[in-house]
């Protein structure tokens, strides 16, 4: 990729954009090269940095945050390119979603597809590996839930997740991120919902 990430200058911060083609290895490659750049601006003043574009990985945000931050002594938050996306939450709330504006997606959602919307969003197929689905409310996907699925990613803990089969790696609702474990993807779950412990729970 030509450019796998870019850094801008605004008013009250340094922007490190990340290109949502760009793979992990990508990022850190470039990011690595251009880190001595970055460096100099930081002789007098520590302009915060925050990291927009594509959206990561739990591991993929502490590695780049420690590549950062082992060099500059600097606060590093990090963006969603759009309102939805976990790492654009800043307040979280509570609403119930009972009833909401719903969207249909036709078909399956095979890997680097992705689709969003403001309220419910409901797959007609499966969310394959490498998909995404990101809703400011409930999802619900009629097959097999592999891919990256984001309830509430406006902030609503309340928001669910169903899907006839849950065997993703990953599952997120609001500001909560729930690894699911290999043992745990052995159970045959169909729901996730936040606990009284902000904790995401499957069932």
């Amino acid at each position: 990729m030509r450019n796998p990430v870019g850094i801008s200058m605004k008013k009250n911060e340094i922007v490190i954009r990340i290109s949502e083609k760009a793979t992990h290895d990508e990022t850190i490659e470039c990011l690595n090269k251009k880190i001595p750049a970055l460096k100099k601006l930081y002789k007098t003043e520590k302009t915060p940095i925050c990291v927009t574009g594509k959206i990561l990985k739990n591991k993929e945000i502490d590695e780049v945050k420690k590549i950062i931050t082992d060099e500059i002594d600097v606060n590093v938050t990090f963006d969603s390119p759009k309102v939805l996306g976990l790492h654009g939450i800043r307040k979280v709330f509570e609403k119930e979603v009972e009833t909401s504006e719903t969207k249909f997606y036709r078909g399956s959602l095979r890997s680097g597809q992705k689709v969003e919307f403001e309220g419910s969003l409901i797959i007609l197929g499966d969310l394959n590996g490498g998909a995404e689905a990101i809703a400011g409310e409930n999802i619900a996907v009629l097959g097999t839930l592999r891919g990256l699925a984001h309830a509430g990613a406006k902030g609503n803990k309340k928001a669910i997740i169903a899907a006839s089969s849950i065997e993703c790696p990953q599952i997120r609702i609001a500001n909560i991120v729930k690894e699911i474990e290999k043992d745990e993807l052995e159970e045959a779950y169909k729901y996730a919902s936040v606990d009284e412990n902000d904790e995401i729970i499957l069932e």
